[in-house]
């Protein structure tokens, strides 16, 4: 099994469905793999089109239980006095990206454009995201270390 770090750019979204009448929309992301969940900050009156230009790590442990190899992006409305509004959702399947980066140590997808869709799965705009797995290396061991003591040649 190989275990890494999966740092996610969450870049910018375009073209989302406006959620408020009289204003404009205050957009941020939950970032959703396996049980691990992140949030982007809040983008005051960010609109149809935010950006956020923010970073997020995950651990990932590859191949892992499941097979559900996805990154999922909520995108909400942050309303102050009611509850979030939903506005979209993107899916990223990461499986090719932890095989290859498990493999050779490292692997990257450039920034490029997803859908978002809303909950009927009807296209509601796009969002920008750029992902990197980074295996972990093991920790270094030296079989002449003994308890912190070297042999020397004295």
């Amino acid at each position: 099994m190989t275990i890494g770090f999966m740092e996610v750019l969450l870049m910018k979204a375009k073209g989302l469905q406006e959620t408020d009448i009289f204003a404009r929309m205050d957009p941020y992301v939950l970032l959703q793999y396996k049980g691990q969940e992140r949030k982007s900050s809040v983008i005051h009156e960010g609109g149809r089109n935010p950006v956020w230009d923010e970073k997020f790590v995950f651990r990932v442990e590859y191949p892992g239980s499941g097979d559900q190899y996805k990154l999922n992006l909520k995108i909400l409305d942050k309303d102050v006095f009611s509850a979030d509004d939903f506005v979209g959702e993107a899916t990223i399947y990461v499986k090719d990206l932890l095989a290859q980066g498990a493999e050779n140590g490292s692997a990257k997808l450039r920034p490029q454009k997803y859908s978002v869709v809303r909950a009927d799965q009807s296209y509601c705009g796009e969002i920008e995201v750029g992902i990197t797995f980074t295996r972990k290396e093991e920790e270094y061991t030296d079989d002449n270390d003994f308890g912190g003591w070297k042999d020397s040649d004295y």
